[in-house]
Protein backbone atom coordinates (compact mmCIF):
# COMPACT_ATOMS: atom_id res chain seq x y z
CA UNK A 1 0.00 0.00 0.00
CA UNK A 2 2.95 2.23 1.45
CA UNK A 3 4.86 1.45 -1.80
CA UNK A 4 1.60 2.11 -4.22
CA UNK A 5 1.49 5.47 -3.00
CA UNK A 6 5.14 6.48 -3.17
CA UNK A 7 4.82 5.76 -6.56
CA UNK A 8 1.43 7.74 -7.26
CA UNK A 9 3.46 10.52 -5.93
CA UNK A 10 6.91 9.91 -7.96
CA UNK A 11 4.78 9.63 -11.33
CA UNK A 12 3.29 13.03 -9.87
CA UNK A 13 5.90 14.99 -9.76
CA UNK A 14 8.11 13.20 -12.78
CA UNK A 15 4.80 13.78 -14.91
CA UNK A 16 3.48 17.03 -13.49
CA UNK A 17 7.02 18.99 -13.31
CA UNK A 18 7.75 21.15 -16.10
CA UNK A 19 11.40 22.40 -15.84
CA UNK A 20 13.39 20.51 -18.67
CA UNK A 21 17.57 20.49 -17.94
CA UNK A 22 20.43 18.76 -18.72
CA UNK A 23 20.76 15.59 -17.01
CA UNK A 24 17.90 13.63 -14.62
CA UNK A 25 15.83 14.27 -11.17
CA UNK A 26 15.83 11.92 -8.63
CA UNK A 27 12.90 11.05 -6.83
CA UNK A 28 13.80 9.15 -3.41
CA UNK A 29 11.77 7.57 -0.75
CA UNK A 30 15.40 7.23 1.69
CA UNK A 31 15.78 8.75 4.69
CA UNK A 32 17.45 12.01 4.74
CA UNK A 33 20.43 10.69 6.87
CA UNK A 34 24.19 11.36 6.61
CA UNK A 35 24.03 8.38 4.76
CA UNK A 36 21.62 9.20 1.96
CA UNK A 37 23.50 12.74 1.44
CA UNK A 38 26.37 11.08 0.86
CA UNK A 39 25.36 8.66 -1.89
CA UNK A 40 23.68 11.78 -4.07
CA UNK A 41 25.03 12.31 -7.73
CA UNK A 42 22.76 14.23 -9.05
CA UNK A 43 19.80 16.48 -8.28
CA UNK A 44 17.14 14.37 -6.21
CA UNK A 45 14.05 15.16 -4.32
CA UNK A 46 13.40 13.57 -1.00
CA UNK A 47 9.96 12.23 0.10
CA UNK A 48 10.29 11.19 3.93
CA UNK A 49 7.69 9.67 5.38
CA UNK A 50 7.64 10.65 9.27
CA UNK A 51 4.19 10.54 10.40
CA UNK A 52 1.18 8.06 9.58
CA UNK A 53 -2.25 8.29 11.60
CA UNK A 54 -5.91 7.84 11.16
CA UNK A 55 -7.82 10.92 10.03
CA UNK A 56 -10.42 10.88 13.14
CA UNK A 57 -12.45 13.91 11.87
CA UNK A 58 -13.54 11.65 8.51
CA UNK A 59 -14.10 8.67 10.73
CA UNK A 60 -17.63 6.70 10.35
CA UNK A 61 -19.43 4.68 12.38
CA UNK A 62 -22.22 3.65 9.92
CA UNK A 63 -22.09 0.59 7.72
CA UNK A 64 -22.26 0.83 3.89
CA UNK A 65 -24.85 -1.46 2.37
CA UNK A 66 -24.28 -2.52 -1.27
CA UNK A 67 -26.72 -4.28 -3.63
CA UNK A 68 -26.10 -6.77 -6.43
CA UNK A 69 -27.49 -8.13 -8.89
CA UNK A 70 -26.33 -11.70 -10.02
CA UNK A 71 -28.25 -13.93 -12.78
CA UNK A 72 -31.80 -12.45 -11.55
CA UNK A 73 -30.67 -12.79 -7.85
CA UNK A 74 -30.56 -9.80 -5.74
CA UNK A 75 -28.05 -10.31 -3.16
CA UNK A 76 -26.51 -7.96 -0.57
CA UNK A 77 -23.46 -7.35 1.37
CA UNK A 78 -22.62 -5.11 4.33
CA UNK A 79 -18.66 -3.71 5.10
CA UNK A 80 -17.58 -0.84 7.60
CA UNK A 81 -16.62 2.11 6.06
CA UNK A 82 -13.15 2.51 4.80
CA UNK A 83 -10.75 4.25 7.90
CA UNK A 84 -9.24 7.25 6.44
CA UNK A 85 -5.05 7.64 7.27
CA UNK A 86 -3.06 10.64 6.85
CA UNK A 87 0.53 9.78 5.25
CA UNK A 88 2.88 12.98 6.36
CA UNK A 89 6.23 13.26 4.04
CA UNK A 90 8.68 15.65 4.64
CA UNK A 91 9.88 17.24 0.96
CA UNK A 92 13.40 18.46 0.31
CA UNK A 93 15.73 18.90 -2.60
CA UNK A 94 19.53 17.83 -2.57
CA UNK A 95 22.25 18.46 -5.70
CA UNK A 96 25.31 16.12 -5.95
CA UNK A 97 26.78 19.50 -4.12
CA UNK A 98 24.90 19.24 -1.01
CA UNK A 99 26.99 17.83 0.89
CA UNK A 100 29.97 20.45 0.15
CA UNK A 101 29.61 23.88 -1.12
CA UNK A 102 27.02 24.86 -3.77
CA UNK A 103 27.55 26.34 -6.55
CA UNK A 104 26.08 29.64 -8.08
CA UNK A 105 24.44 26.79 -10.76
CA UNK A 106 23.28 24.24 -8.41
CA UNK A 107 21.84 27.14 -6.03
CA UNK A 108 19.77 28.09 -9.35
CA UNK A 109 18.80 24.91 -10.36
CA UNK A 110 17.63 23.81 -6.11
CA UNK A 111 15.76 27.01 -6.16
CA UNK A 112 14.11 26.27 -9.42
CA UNK A 113 12.58 22.86 -8.57
CA UNK A 114 11.44 23.87 -5.17
CA UNK A 115 9.17 26.50 -6.66
CA UNK A 116 7.88 23.87 -9.09
CA UNK A 117 7.23 21.17 -6.25
CA UNK A 118 5.50 23.96 -4.71
CA UNK A 119 3.51 24.55 -7.85
CA UNK A 120 2.83 20.77 -8.51
CA UNK A 121 1.44 20.08 -4.31
CA UNK A 122 -0.76 22.76 -4.34
CA UNK A 123 -1.97 22.49 -7.69
CA UNK A 124 -3.49 19.38 -7.09
CA UNK A 125 -5.61 19.12 -3.95
CA UNK A 126 -6.54 15.91 -5.47
CA UNK A 127 -4.08 13.39 -6.93
CA UNK A 128 -5.19 13.30 -10.45
CA UNK A 129 -6.39 9.75 -11.37
CA UNK A 130 -3.76 9.15 -14.50
CA UNK A 131 -1.09 9.18 -11.00
CA UNK A 132 -2.79 6.49 -9.35
CA UNK A 133 -0.98 3.45 -8.99
CA UNK A 134 -1.37 -0.05 -7.88
CA UNK A 135 -3.59 -0.76 -4.93
CA UNK A 136 -5.35 2.45 -4.97
CA UNK A 137 -5.83 2.48 -8.94
CA UNK A 138 -7.52 -0.58 -8.93
CA UNK A 139 -10.02 1.02 -6.31
CA UNK A 140 -10.31 4.04 -7.99
CA UNK A 141 -9.27 5.88 -5.07
CA UNK A 142 -9.70 9.30 -4.71
CA UNK A 143 -6.35 10.74 -2.44
CA UNK A 144 -7.08 13.83 -1.11
CA UNK A 145 -3.85 16.39 -0.29
CA UNK A 146 -2.64 19.09 2.36
CA UNK A 147 0.47 21.26 1.12
CA UNK A 148 2.21 23.98 3.03
CA UNK A 149 0.39 22.43 6.35
CA UNK A 150 2.40 23.00 10.24
CA UNK A 151 4.17 19.39 10.26
CA UNK A 152 3.32 16.83 13.34
CA UNK A 153 6.69 17.75 14.86
CA UNK A 154 8.16 21.08 16.05
CA UNK A 155 11.76 19.87 17.26
CA UNK A 156 13.49 20.18 14.35
CA UNK A 157 16.73 20.52 15.52
CA UNK A 158 16.96 17.26 17.23
CA UNK A 159 15.47 15.74 13.82
CA UNK A 160 18.21 17.25 11.89
CA UNK A 161 20.87 16.74 14.43
CA UNK A 162 19.65 12.99 13.98
CA UNK A 163 19.75 12.96 9.94
CA UNK A 164 23.26 13.92 10.37
CA UNK A 165 23.49 18.17 10.95
CA UNK A 166 22.30 18.92 7.47
CA UNK A 167 19.42 21.18 7.33
CA UNK A 168 17.69 21.72 4.22
CA UNK A 169 14.17 23.59 3.43
CA UNK A 170 11.16 21.70 4.25
CA UNK A 171 8.03 20.97 2.75
CA UNK A 172 5.21 19.39 4.58
CA UNK A 173 2.35 17.21 2.42
CA UNK A 174 0.15 15.20 3.68
CA UNK A 175 -1.99 12.74 1.24
CA UNK A 176 -5.10 11.03 3.16
CA UNK A 177 -5.85 7.24 1.94
CA UNK A 178 -8.55 5.05 1.98
CA UNK A 179 -7.49 1.98 4.07
CA UNK A 180 -9.90 -1.64 4.19
CA UNK A 181 -9.34 -3.22 7.33
CA UNK A 182 -12.80 -5.20 7.08
CA UNK A 183 -13.56 -7.67 4.58
CA UNK A 184 -17.73 -7.73 3.48
CA UNK A 185 -19.73 -9.38 5.06
CA UNK A 186 -22.49 -11.32 2.85
CA UNK A 187 -26.36 -10.51 4.00
CA UNK A 188 -27.45 -13.30 1.32
CA UNK A 189 -30.73 -12.43 -0.83
CA UNK A 190 -32.62 -9.60 -0.26
CA UNK A 191 -36.55 -10.44 -0.05
CA UNK A 192 -38.55 -8.57 -1.82
CA UNK A 193 -42.33 -7.46 -1.49
CA UNK A 194 -44.87 -6.28 -3.52
CA UNK A 195 -47.75 -3.73 -3.05
CA UNK A 196 -50.41 -3.11 -5.20
CA UNK A 197 -52.40 -0.27 -4.24
CA UNK A 198 -55.98 -0.93 -5.62
CA UNK A 199 -58.33 2.79 -6.17
CA UNK A 200 -62.16 1.73 -6.13
CA UNK A 201 -64.28 3.85 -7.55
CA UNK A 202 -68.32 4.64 -6.98
CA UNK A 203 -69.39 4.79 -10.74
CA UNK A 204 -72.69 6.78 -11.75
CA UNK A 205 -75.15 4.68 -13.44
CA UNK A 206 -76.94 7.70 -14.25
CA UNK A 207 -80.41 7.22 -12.50
CA UNK A 208 -81.12 9.03 -9.90
CA UNK A 209 -84.17 8.22 -6.98
CA UNK A 210 -86.42 11.00 -6.05
CA UNK A 211 -88.63 11.12 -2.80
CA UNK A 212 -92.38 11.62 -3.81
CA UNK A 213 -94.71 13.43 -0.61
Amino acid sequence: MFQDLNETLKKLLTEKITITTTGTVEISFKVPDDTFVKQINQLTINLFLYDIRENTELRSNDWVVERQINSGNRTAKKYFPLVKVDCSYLITIWSAQSSNSDTDGEIKKYYMYLGEVVKVLLGYPTIPKECLHGYFKKADASLRTSALHPPQSQNWSEFWQAMGGKPRTILNYTVTIPVEVNDPIEMGKIVQESIVNYMLENKDNGSEGTDKK
